[in-house]
């Protein structure tokens, strides 16, 4: 793989239960309204252990191999466009990425983004759901 070894962990605070973390991390439908990638077409209404899918960074391919799904941590081992893991963990009003792999893409940045967009996405639910 060209690239670098990169890592990165970020933490931030959300105003959202554990459980709407669980889904807006595990439910392909949810995910699709955060991530700022594509996602394969085709996938099951929860992500499970063993499912295999990729996300295209514009004409950047990204396989993820979900490895462990639990109520407070997924875990996704990465190849092509990152040879590597994105562990997640969260609890209520807090969410946890962990990022490590070979690239050539930014990931601390693409890391950045996409925790800012699940905040963004997690606000829209909470204020749905009062």
């Amino acid at each position: 793989m060209l690239g670098s070894f990169q890592q990165s962990a970020l933490r931030i605070e959300v105003e959202a239960p554990a459980t709407l973390l669980h889904d807006s991390l595990t439910r392909p439908d949810y995910l699709q309204q955060w991530l700022p990638q594509r996602l394969s077409t085709g996938l099951p209404t929860q992500l499970h252990p063993g499912l295999v899918f990729t996300v295209w960074l514009g004409p950047v391919a990204i396989q993820h191999l979900v490895d462990v799904v639990e109520a407070n941590c997924l875990r996704l081992l990465l190849s092509q466009g990152i040879d590597g893991f994105h562990e997640w963990y969260w609890g209520d009003n807090w969410v946890q990425s962990r990022l490590e792999g070979v690239s050539l893409l930014p990931l601390n940045l693409g890391q950045t983004l996409s925790l800012f967009r699940l905040r963004q996405f997690l606000s829209v639910q909470q204020n749905l759901t009062q």
